[in-house]
């Protein structure tokens, strides 16, 4: 990881020629892409994937989410009221495929299916020439153990730094989205989502890049 920038708003295309640049020390160059629930993670890392398969460089987003453990896991362990907190991940399996990632290869990965709300096995795919991984997640820059051995893994990592009035008009409206009543829908906005963004904000590593929404 390179020297942590201050606050600023670097253009797409800034970053775009950033990724390009990169050095390549192992298999794949892999750029972090991180924030709280609904700071517009996903949606940064597929402009980012598009603009540098445009320019001539093949890359894919690869999302954390597929990491959330099975609903009877967590019932079994308590922690279903609490589901997208940094232990209701399979946090080990996540790095051992981001240090997978790193190192080349066709690599096979899990999606989360949010209307199922399951985690689905082997559905997608990072093949062998793909050069550029950019990874998508609330953890990725978390300073809790396991989670801390992610940082050495990212050539590149980026920080979303969004107001907690916009985070939870965003995720009240997500579970808007999903059909949740307006009561429900701010109660898991307040009891979990943005819990867990406070959790983030407080307890996590520096970034290269930080971006100011």
């Amino acid at each position: 990881m390179s020297s942590p920038e201050a606050l600023e708003r670097p253009s797409l295309g800034d970053l775009t020629q950033r990724i390009l640049t990169l050095p390549r020390d192992l298999g794949r160059r892999v750029v972090a892409v991180a924030g709280a629930p609904a700071s517009g993670k996903s949606v940064l890392a597929e402009t980012l994937t598009k603009m540098v398969n445009q320019a001539g460089r093949a890359a894919r987003t690869i999302p954390m989410d597929g990491f959330h453990l099975d609903n009877a896991i967590l019932d079994a362990r308590g922690l279903r009221a609490c589901k997208g907190a940094p232990e209701t991940f399979d946090a080990s399996g996540f790095i051992n495929l981001m240090g997978r990632l790193k190192r080349g290869g066709e690599v096979v990965y899990p999606l989360f299916d949010r209307e199922r709300d399951i985690a689905i096995s082997g559905a997608a795919v990072i093949e062998a020439d793909c050069d550029v991984a950019i990874v998508e997640g609330n953890y990725l820059l978390l300073d809790e153990d396991p989670w801390r051995a992610l940082a050495p893994l990212w050539d590149l990592s980026i920080w979303l730094e969004t107001p907690e009035a916009v985070l939870r008009e965003r995720c009240v409206q997500r579970w808007l989205n999903h059909n949740h009543t307006p009561e429900a829908a701010l109660a898991r906005a307040e009891g979990n989502d943005l819990a867990n963004a406070r959790r983030i904000s407080a307890t996590r590593l520096p970034a290269d890049v930080t971006l100011n929404d």
